[in-house]
């Protein structure tokens, strides 16, 4: 039986364009808010078209000692240029980047997620670090 787990990918984001790209605003402190901005296609674009798009992006956090993720927040991007005319006729498209902000008692993991139409489904992680 198949697992969810063994369908996601992961590469190095510098080279790979569906891979997540976490990135802090800072060092937190424990139990304050801050920042996280999400994107796929940071060094080498994704495309945005009908064909071809990030359909959403999830993020989780693991605190250290957690036996379980939480979700965090969970971004679905709807607007990829098509419209009642066809495939990308129109000029609405959004763009595969989240910020939002949480706060943690404790360090832990950050992992997000992502799917591409075509190319299924990625993932990557980075260790946070409470002050």
């Amino acid at each position: 039986m198949a697992t969810i787990g063994e369908f996601y990918r992961s590469d190095d984001w510098k080279t790979e364009k569906h891979v997540p790209v976490i990135e802090f605003a800072g060092t937190p402190s424990s139990g304050e808010m801050f920042e996280v901005s999400v994107s796929v296609g940071r060094e080498v674009a994704h495309p945005n078209t009908t064909e071809h798009h990030i359909r959403w992006i999830r993020v989780y956090f693991v605190p250290e000692g957690s036996k379980s993720p939480y979700e965090i927040g969970s971004f679905e991007f709807c607007a990829h240029g098509a419209s009642v005319d066809g495939a990308d006729t129109s000029t609405v498209y959004t763009d595969h980047r989240v910020v939002f902000r949480f706060k943690a008692e404790k360090s832990g993991t950050v992992i997000a997620t992502s799917f591409c139409n075509i190319h299924g489904l990625w993932e990557n992680s980075m260790k946070l670090e409470m002050d």
